[in-house]
């Protein structure tokens, strides 16, 4: 999902954390500013404790997960609630993935015929959690002044490069002045449809950063439908055992 997407959801699991952006006076620099979005949650490895909810018109529930990651491509996500999916697990490993489930005791990696499929019955794909993109390389970007616009916010659009195999046609990115902080992203197809909002919110200092702990994706093709990502706890660069992200540990499931 994405260039931006590789930010996103587990955007600090999978990356770590964005970063605060430098004042360029009264002139924009959006080189500047497209680079901090590429560093937007990266750090050498963070842990986080969120909360996943999924809601749609038929049913609705609530996930908590913990989350490690060290550098850009290993990843370990773990569910520790509710009882039903308590030690159900993910592994990233570069552009590999295997999923755990606990009632069959069997680890699954992911075929590629299965990543635009759901990742836990989300509205993110297993694509989502693994595409390494950039926005500053692979896209070319500008910034617009939409019909809509609002004072006191920036808007980006990012194009993908024709050498790069993207399925959005754009992507437009709304920030904040004051800081640089994101507040919304679109994603539109190729024949210029808006299909997916991601929304960020409750901007808060979360281990030492300041960064929206609330993320919310909304389809645009599935009519009252969208998945909720609140950060409880997150740390940063902190020690974490490379024993974490073996096939061994989540066969454990811990």
């Amino acid at each position: 999902m994405h260039a931006h997407f590789r930010l996103l959801i587990f955007a600090i699991v999978f990356a770590g954390v964005r970063l605060s952006f430098p004042q360029s006076g009264d002139s924009i620099n959006v080189r500047a500013i497209v680079e901090k979005l590429d560093n937007l949650y990266r750090s050498n490895s963070s842990y986080a404790e969120m909360e996943m909810q999924i809601v749609t018109p038929h049913w609705e529930r609530t996930l908590a997960l913990k989350a490690w990651s060290k550098g850009k491509d290993r990843a370990f996500i773990l569910i520790t609630s509710p009882q039903k999916e308590e030690g159900t697990a993910t592994l990233r490993i570069g552009n590999e993935m295997w999923n755990y489930l606990p009632n069959t005791n069997k680890a699954m990696k992911i075929p590629p015929s299965m990543m635009s499929s759901s990742w836990m019955g989300s509205d993110f794909t297993n694509d989502d959690l693994v595409k390494e993109i950039s926005l500053r390389d692979d896209y070319d970007y500008r910034i617009i002044t939409p019909a809509d616009a609002k004072t006191g916010l920036i808007y980006i659009e990012f194009i993908p490069r024709k050498e790069v195999p993207i399925v959005w046609s754009r992507i437009v990115t709304t920030i904040r002045a004051e800081d640089y902080l994101p507040v919304r992203d679109e994603y539109y197809d190729e024949k210029g449809k808006l299909m997916r909002i991601l929304k960020f919110d409750d901007i808060r200092l979360a281990g030492g950063k300041k960064i929206p702990a609330t993320i919310e994706l909304i389809p645009q093709n599935k009519e009252s439908q969208r998945t909720i990502i609140k950060y409880k706890n997150v740390q940063f660069d902190i020690n974490i055992s490379d024993d974490t992200f073996t096939l061994r540990n989540l066969m454990k499931g811990k």
